[in-house]
């Protein structure tokens, strides 16, 4: 993280007063009791990324720093006053519960609230090397019933370990959790780790919204591949009935009345919200009451190249080139070969965006959200000019563009927040074709891409170029479009010097490492029976061996549905 002239900075923690001030060899702060000296320290290094000016930054990265020095010295990790927190999820099998996790992960992690989901099914998986049938969901099979329960516990101390040693902020518990018993076991793990509970519960009484969700996702399980459809159809409904026999619903008015939890009816229809307690728990019940399951298209594309395009300039308001014009009709024509029904346009207020639009000849809607990047001082400048007349500022864009903000302007990290009506916008409708500008556009592409704050000011977004996005189960399938219409090349790829070594991604409220050495694997399950009571295979099944390696933090495999 590149640092600019200031003043240390002062915390308090176990009596000690530690003055955070930059290592110039690191480049990252480090803290030092003032009895000490910066040499003799703790003997271990707690490395802070924080955002120049910052103060939630300072705020998070004191409060980490407070929990690792606590365990250095020994002593018991403080509690804090941003207490991680919990996500469980809550309902019966194929209600959406996976669904629901994954958005709502890539969601939080766009806002930069670090998040992971950790779902319960692929630790039974691991832990049972081939699924036979339903009935190792039958309450009366007491042998699975506890590989279950240590499959549920398993989860957990990975979750503690992600709250508490792997500075994640929010974990999301993706399992059925349909009783009593389960969801009291889990709030008395969160209290002796001091972790907020959030609970969501997805009910869906509608049987073909069932059905669907069942041909769509779960028959594509590992639990089921290679299967006849019908058979595994029949047996997954049969361990739907499993766990209705034991289901619980929370209990806002009576027993759960104390909890803080949303209730999902019939996929969006109605909610139910009880004692939301703090800002994020707000942002996630106003994000679910936005999101919906329809089938829609979002097609995103940058304006018509520009004069300012033209000549290497950023920023600015110019009109459309010669090629940028011809663009614009075959963007025209490429509309009316979609044939989509109500299709909403938005532009951003400037005016190549808008030159742009108004060759479509259909109504579309001007936002300010979506301007291009304020780059204060250096608008309207080329890139050369920048290093010429603003070589500190060039270097420090260089070393972290997400974070780093213009003078006078803004940075991508300001720019996801600008953007967050907007995405919140694109969730509750339909059809939209969105036409902004290449740092806009790169930011809502890493949003429904569920690309990191490192990757996104690197994304290619080239112009004259129309991206499909088409919402599919558990993300979003692209499709990239070239018009065949030339223009200039406005990417930058990431400096060499940026690639080297392993830097701190932060994500406004803690450190989250982005790239790190690949951590020694081991199984999540260390000792379960081999031997678990389960009845004949299920006809036209073939059992199926369950990897005991589980996908890690840095591998790339999605997790499944469980």
């Amino acid at each position: 993280m590149p640092f600019r002239k200031g003043k240390p900075e002062k915390a308090s923690v176990l009596g000690e007063e530690l003055v955070f001030c930059q290592n110039p060899k690191l480049g990252v702060l480090s803290p030092t009791p003032k009895s000490m000296s910066p040499k003799e320290g703790f003997g271990f290094t707690v490395l802070v990324s924080i955002q120049p000016g910052c103060s939630s930054c300072l705020y998070w990265g004191i409060s980490r720093v407070a929990l690792s020095l606590a365990r250095g010295l020994g002593a018991c990790g403080p509690q804090l006053a941003n207490s991680p927190t919990v996500i469980v999820m809550v309902g019966l099998p194929a209600r959406g519960k996976t669904y629901i996790s994954k958005k709502l992960t890539r969601y939080l992690n766009w806002i930069g609230v670090p998040t992971k989901v950790f779902n319960v099914g692929e630790y039974r998986r691991e832990a049972v090397k081939h699924y036979s049938s339903y009935d190792f969901f039958r309450p009366d099979n007491e042998e699975a019933m506890k590989v279950r329960r240590q499959c549920a516990m398993a989860a957990l101390r990975d979750v503690k370990l992600y709250l508490t040693e792997e500075a994640g902020q929010i974990a999301v518990f993706d399992a059925t959790n349909t009783t009593r018993e389960r969801r009291g076991m889990i709030l008395n793990f969160a209290k002796e780790n001091g972790f907020k509970v959030f609970f969501i519960e997805s009910v869906c009484n509608d049987p073909n919204v069932v059905a669907t969700n069942v041909m769509e996702v779960k028959l594509s399980s590992p639990d089921y591949r290679d299967c006849n459809s019908t058979d595994a159809m029949e047996d997954f409904m049969k361990r739907i009935n499993c766990y209705q026999a034991s289901y619980q619903p929370l209990d806002p008015d009576d027993f759960d009345r104390e909890l803080s939890l949303i209730k999902v009816i019939d996929v969006g229809r109605r909610f139910l919200v009880n004692r939301v307690q703090d800002h994020i728990q707000s942002r996630i019940v106003y994000y679910l009451m936005n999101i919906h399951v329809q089938p829609r298209t979002i097609y995103l594309c940058r304006h018509g190249e520009s004069e300012f395009n033209l000549k290497g300039r950023i920023g600015g308001d110019s009109g459309l080139s010669n090629r940028g014009k011809k663009f614009a009709v075959a963007l025209n024509k490429f509309v009316e070969e979609q044939n989509l029904k109500d299709l909403k346009i938005w532009t951003s207020q400037l005016k190549r965006t808008i030159q742009t639009a108004e060759a479509l000849q259909l109504p579309y809607e001007q936002w300010k959200a979506l301007n291009e990047i304020d780059a204060g001082v250096c608008e309207e400048m080329t890139y050369e000019e920048i290093r010429d007349q603003h070589p500190e500022e060039f270097a420090l864009r260089d070393q972290d563009k997400y974070y780093y903000r213009y003078p006078s302007g803004e940075s991508y990290q300001d720019l996801v927040q600008r953007l967050e009506p907007v995405i919140m916008e694109l969730e509750r409708q339909e059809n939209v074709l969105v036409i902004c500008h290449q740092a806009v556009m790169r930011c809502l592409l890493a949003y429904f891409l569920d690309k990191s704050a490192d990757e996104m000011p690197y994304l290619k977004c080239p112009l004259h170029t129309v991206l499909k996005l088409t919402p599919v189960a558990y993300g979003c399938r692209v499709e990239s479009i070239s018009l065949n219409i030339e223009a200039v090349n406005t990417h930058r790829d990431r400096p060499e010097e940026a690639k080297k070594g392993p830097n701190p991604l932060m994500r406004r409220n803690s450190v989250t490492p982005l790239a790190s050495p690949e951590p020694t694997k081991k199984p999540r399950i260390n000792s379960f029976e081999e031997h678990v009571a389960v009845s004949s295979a299920l006809p036209g099944c073939v059992p199926q061996e369950v990897p005991t390696q589980m996908p890690g933090q840095n591998m790339n495999n999605s997790q499944k549905p469980s």
